[in-house]
């Protein structure tokens, strides 16, 4: 069963980290990557830019971000593979995040191959 792992946090918290904090958090991402890709587990995962980056298409046209009314982004995602969502939650709980981090665990639901 597949369950996507989204990271939610305060952009300004990682703007305040120095290089050298920032690093070694890109490091635990690392190996939490590698220990996903041992397990079997990984189907992907990446970072996604800033917020204010984001553009938004409607029936209007396109807009501009950051949408998000609150203080925490999207700030990258993983999509695994458990057995069941006990096991997506363990490796939620496994995933690196700064203080007042969270991860949103989902399932992805299988819709078949369309044809």
């Amino acid at each position: 069963m597949k369950f996507a792992l989204f990271i939610y946090g305060a952009e300004a918290q990682w703007d305040v980290l120095n290089e050298a904090d920032q690093a070694a958090f890109i490091g635990k991402h690392g190996a939490y990557t590698e220990a996903l890709m041992a397990a079997k587990a990984l189907i992907a995962g990446e970072p996604l830019a800033p917020a204010a980056t984001a553009k938004r298409v409607t029936d209007a046209g396109v807009v501009d971000g950051p949408y998000a009314d609150t203080k925490e982004q999207l700030g990258g995602f993983y999509i695994i593979e458990a057995a069941d969502e006990a096991v997506a939650l363990d490796w939620a709980a496994q995933c690196p995040r700064l203080p007042g981090d969270l991860i949103e665990v989902r399932p992805v639901p299988d819709f078949g191959d369309g044809s």
